[in-house]
């Protein structure tokens, strides 16, 4: 049995990629069930990532960096979210990858989140690569990069460490435009403070 993944979210990009890649894959019954698969995983993780978004506006408006994350299991049931509260809690551990994970563990009792998915509005850092880890999470879906600080990818890649006993999937670029625009708005506006200061 094959197994294709394809780790993209849009919609028009999935529809080309199924049809050049359903004749090499005869088993497959018919292209229609192939597209509505992705376009529905694509629903999903875009319905989540909003959540994620809803979390990182919370962030924005104590002053914090605004990423927001929310973790899902297997069968959909939203187990955490929190956003980011460094300033908030005096806590340089306080992400909102960290304190999703914390409340995730604790509601289920068990420090071993396995078969979750962990959505999140920016690339997460070497911080809370490392903590996704050892939670073994299943599947991490971001929105941006972090070329500064983002280890699933940009600056490090821990999900392609084979060092590492437990590598998570990586998704991103769900939200992409909605996530930038966050963190883009959020940056100009502090900067923009800081010149009027001057």
């Amino acid at each position: 049995m094959v197994h294709v993944q394809f780790k993209i979210c849009n919609e028009v990009a999935i529809k080309i990629i199924a049809r050049k890649a359903l004749p090499r894959f005869p088993n497959f019954k018919s292209s229609v069930f192939f597209i509505i698969h992705f376009e529905a995983m694509n629903e999903r993780h875009t319905e989540f990532m909003k959540l994620a978004l809803d979390e990182a506006v919370k962030a924005g408006r104590k002053e914090e960096v605004p990423v927001g994350a929310v973790l899902v299991s297997e069968t959909g049931e939203i187990l955490s979210s929190a956003h980011n509260q460094t300033i908030d809690r005096c806590d340089p551990t306080a992400h909102a990858e960290i304190l999703a994970l914390r409340e995730g563990a604790g509601k289920i009792s068990n420090y071993r989140l396995l078969n979750t998915t962990l959505y999140v509005t920016v690339e997460p850092c070497p911080m809370c690569m490392g903590a996704i880890i050892h939670a073994r999470v299943s599947r991490v879906v971001f929105g941006i990069h972090d070329a500064k600080w983002g280890a699933a990818g940009s600056l490090y890649n821990f999900s392609d460490n084979e060092r590492l006993n437990h590598r998570p999937e990586i998704i991103h670029g769900v939200c992409h435009e909605e996530c930038r625009a966050l963190i883009q708005d959020f940056f100009y506006t502090r900067r923009n403070a800081a010149r009027k200061n001057r």
